[in-house]
């Protein structure tokens, strides 16, 4: 078993603000060195909350916390002369470089692909833009809303007949984010065979568009817009439901025989065991009818009686669970899923979330908890362009670092 991770040994610089840090995380949590470059006010992700103790401050907001896992700190301004040309020495030997300037930003500060491609052919650049470096649509901003509605992901979700619903959390980021990681991987085993570094350029919204499993190829299958059905899974399998004390999801492909001799024993199953419902395409074609039959019968039911029965009788029946549950469900216990992080400076240890994926010869784990900022900035200019303690003074005297 490899301790030191499966891309030990790369070395990646982070100029993401808080729209793309998860995509260097990912490739940090893998063992790569990752240095967030930061400029010396700190990056935006530093500035939203919630904060611990709800003390607003850049080394106590918990946003920043999760997306900068596993990563070291170095502050860097990118804007003056001085402070390019350090990123450039870095750039030399460096990997990767994973940014998200507006295009043409990092080119204005004399540091773009062509820049960087003559210092050093073997980097791999991944730029992450809401819309790309080049069409119409390339000078235009987005937060993560406006991408998951130009990428068709909110105009799903929601309920028929009603307004379309934001989803929750940041899903256009880190859909770019996860691609840009693959990206990033596949054109370093390229590189290595090739010898030749290349430029990733990631339209969010396009990554968007290419996350929302089915409405794609259902626009292409039946030229329709795919329309919004509430918890009904696009495939009319499963659907929420709730029970008298929490949500389940319902699933009509498993044991229909089962399932339904279950229902009519509890004398809930109305018409659902008329024969032609032995047959999946009839359960398909009545789906509205047969969950609001099942969300009847479990409507008195306590959720975890519920929940494992159906799972004896091997129902794939499953709990919906509130996010604050999740620290409690045994069976993210039983799998190690949440790990214990410690920040010495606070004299404290914080439980965060685990890998999104098992390695055997190189498992996900915590390297270093999130760093302050600039916390390594000394460190790595040391080492890496053996820049001393009088110039380190100077430099943050003139707010370079």
């Amino acid at each position: 078993m490899n301790e030191s991770g499966a891309l030990a040994g790369l070395k990646v610089l982070d100029l993401t603000d808080h729209r793309a840090e998860l995509c260097s995380r990912l490739l940090a949590d893998m063992g790569a060195d990752v240095i967030k470059v930061e400029p010396p006010g700190g990056s935006s992700s530093r500035r939203i909350g919630p904060f611990l103790d709800d003390l607003p401050h850049h080394d106590r907001s918990l946003f920043n916390w999760f997306y900068n896992l596993n990563k070291r700190s170095i502050t860097l301004d990118l804007s003056r002369e001085r402070g390019a040309e350090i990123l450039l020495g870095l750039a030399r030997s460096a990997d990767v470089v994973v940014e998200s300037f507006a295009p043409g930003r990092l080119a204005a500060m004399n540091l773009g692909w062509e820049r960087l491609y003559r210092e050093n052919p073997a980097l791999v650049l991944c730029s992450l833009t809401p819309f790309g470096q080049t069409g119409p649509y390339r000078d235009f901003t987005a937060d993560d809303t406006v991408l998951t509605a130009l990428g068709g992901m909110l105009y799903v979700n929601g309920y028929p007949g009603h307004p379309p619903v934001r989803p929750l959390g940041l899903q256009a980021y880190h859909s770019a984010a996860y691609f840009g990681a693959i990206a990033t991987m596949i054109a370093i085993l390229s590189r290595d065979a090739t010898g030749e570094g290349q430029w990733i350029d990631l339209s969010m919204q396009a990554a968007t568009a290419a996350a929302v499993e089915h409405v794609a190829s259902s626009y292409f299958e039946r030229a329709e817009a795919e329309p919004r059905r509430g918890t009904l899974h696009w495939s009319r399998y499963f659907r929420v439901g709730k029970c008298r004390d929490g949500y389940i999801m319902h699933c009509s492909l498993g044991d229909w025989t089962s399932l339904i001799e279950w229902v009519k024993s509890d004398g809930k199953a109305q018409d659902l065991d008329a024969p032609e419902y032995d047959q999946v395409l009839h359960r398909f074609l009545m789906a509205e009818h047969l969950f609001d039959v099942l969300d009847e019968w479990v409507k008195d039911y306590p959720r975890d009686e519920l929940i494992e029965r159906a799972q004896l009788l091997r129902q794939p029946y499953a709990a919906v669970r509130p996010p604050e549950a999740l620290f409690d469900d045994e069976q993210l216990a039983a799998r190690g899923f949440f790990v214990e992080v410690e920040h010495p400076e606070l004299g404290r240890r914080f439980r965060y979330p685990g890998g999104p994926y098992l390695f055997n010869g190189t498992p996900w784990r915590a390297y270093r908890r999130p760093p302050l900022l600039g916390e390594h900035t000394g460190e790595v200019l040391r080492d890496a362009l053996g820049i001393e303690t009088g110039e380190l003074d100077a430099l943050a005297a003139e707010g370079i670092i």
